[in-house]
């Protein structure tokens, strides 16, 4: 049944994911929808603290819009505690500079193995907090974590400099040595796998972390933090911090004693972190930001291909990706039955309870992410879309929104423009490949985009014409760790994953040694 499910809602599942658990059904374990949540607290040089205020907040059941628990709320002087811890754990001839890169990564090996081992209760976790289904966080998140995990323990070694041949009777050298203290702030929308991409590159290089967790969804990450602990990673290296924007996310952003920041969220907070660099220490950034994704359809492409591909593109993860796919443009001699395929899939979407295997569509993450897609949902109706399905709320509790298609959008409408973070598709016609081209790329984002056809010299023409980071072809959310991913433009900076992510953690010092003589 569930290989049924996950097909349907996931074309590339079976093949990518489902293998890995044979029979499906029997494999994914039956969840407990109120796991116990065990840590609550700030993570700081390997202990629990309080906040310095005392201060705690709620985080939210998104499914039924109750409290979950009490989560302790850190701020600047919380931070302030935790860069100190990450420094002393950085200072010269600390026991983590002292490792050998062969023992960061098997610290790493470790880690994955530990959140592998523990695989059911945090895809519990992530569903209770976040409301994704847990099928998907199960057979989706988890694995990708511990894939990230371990590719980049297998780097931690193999992170090397050059000899160069200088002129004259020198030896010289380069060096990748680690930046020193990294401020990592991450999202909502996929919090144990953003924590992994944050965590990994900076692990296998040799850095101390100060993380500042989404405020929404801090359960997961918190039970992270008591793994690190558990397979040996030492006091000071993660430090871990839930909290808000403006005051823990602001505090690590201009910190003086922090030497960079890696953040993943809107493009709106991506400007301000980069002005804190500026107005601080100038310490490095790296963003990875938000997007309008444009996905195009040629009217030689694989119609029912490109209808489920589409489908997955805006409407996975209740449509809360930054790459998601959320301008459909479709060429006008295959609009018509396009937009009729696509309403046809998107009513038999399954909406409901996330911990029930069959729902391939949760809640929103919370209340203000809820309202503000009905708003887009609005703006769209009274600026002259043809709203086809969808529209409204989905259920009588919780933050459930209906699978939405807008037909007869424009370019210049607010839904066309301005990123929705939800599942709200809208479906745009072209003519021909050179106006659509243009106007895909008339945004002030650029993080990713696809392009469907049957022609390899059309798919390659398109893909080279877009001003994206990353360009699918007959696919969508295709992800590996080896890949890199990063945006174009007011869609970030820097790369995350691969070998790419690598060098956004490291400095690069060159050694030069006066030598007698010398011969090649």
């Amino acid at each position: 049944m569930l290989r049924t499910v996950l097909t349907r809602a996931f074309p590339n599942l079976p093949r990518l994911l489902v293998c890995r658990y044979s029979a499906a059904a029997a494999a994914i374990p039956a969840p407990n929808p109120k796991p116990e949540v065990h840590y609550t607290k700030l993570f700081i040089n390997n202990e629990w603290h309080d906040a310095v205020s005392k201060k705690t907040f709620p985080t939210i059941n998104p499914a039924t819009g109750e409290v979950i628990c009490e989560v302790v709320e850190g701020s600047k002087e919380d931070v302030d505690k935790a860069v100190k811890a990450a420094k002393e754990a950085f200072r010269l001839g600390s026991p983590w500079r002292r490792m050998d890169a062969s023992q960061r990564g098997r610290l790493l090996n470790l880690l994955a193995d530990a959140i592998e081992r523990d695989a059911a209760y945090l895809a519990e976790l992530e569903t209770l907090d976040n409301g994704k289904p847990y099928a998907v966080s199960y057979c989706i998140d988890v694995p990708m974590v511990v894939k990230c995990l371990r590719y980049y323990a297998g780097w931690a070694d193999k992170w090397e400099g050059k000899t160069i041949p200088v002129d004259g009777d020198y030896f010289c050298y380069t060096r990748h040595e680690p930046i020193g203290v990294c401020g990592q702030i991450i999202p909502w929308n996929f919090p144990l796998l953003m924590q992994a991409w944050k965590l990994a590159p900076a692990l296998a290089t040799g850095n101390t972390i100060v993380m500042k967790v989404a405020e929404q969804t801090p359960l997961t990450a918190l039970y992270v933090a008591s793994l690190i602990k558990e397979v040996g990673f030492p006091p000071g290296v993660v430090n871990i911090i839930a909290g808000m924007g403006p005051t823990a996310g602001a505090a690590i952003s201009s910190h003086m004693d922090i030497d960079k920041i890696a953040f993943t969220g809107s493009t709106e907070v991506g400007h301000l972190i980069q002005q804190a660099s500026g107005s601080s220490n100038l310490k490095k950034v790296s963003l990875e930001l938000g997007g309008k994704s444009p996905n195009i359809i040629l009217s030689d492409a694989n119609m029912e291909e490109a209808v489920e591909q589409a489908h997955t593109a805006i409407f996975f993860n209740q449509g809360q990706c930054c790459c998601a796919g959320s301008r459909t443009y479709v060429q006008e001699n295959i609009y018509n039955e396009f937009v009729e395929r696509s309403v046809e899939r998107a009513k038999k979407r399954v909406v409901g309870d996330p911990f029930n295997l069959k729902t391939e569509h949760g809640p929103q993450v919370d209340d203000e992410q809820f309202q503000k897609i009905l708003g887009y949902i609005s703006s769209g109706k009274k600026e002259g879309a043809k709203l086809m399905c969808g529209g409204g709320v989905a259920a009588d509790r919780g933050y459930f929104i209906q699978p939405t298609i807008f037909g007869e959008v424009q370019d210049d409408m607010k839904i066309a423009r301005e990123e929705i973070f939800g599942p709200v598709m809208q479906i745009l016609k072209f003519k021909s490949i050179e106006e659509v081209i243009e106007r895909a790329n008339d945004t002030k984002y650029g993080l990713a985009a696809a392009v469907f056809t049957t022609d390899v010299n059309k798919a390659h023409y398109v893909s080279n014409s877009l001003r994206a980071g990353t360009v699918w072809i007959n696919c969508y959310n295709v992800f590996g760790v080896q890949a890199p991913f990063g945006g174009y433009k007011a869609s970030g900076a820097g790369r995350e994953m691969g070998e790419y992510g690598l060098e956004h953690y490291t400095e690069v010092k060159t050694v030069t040694v006066k030598i007698p003589q010398k011969n090649s």
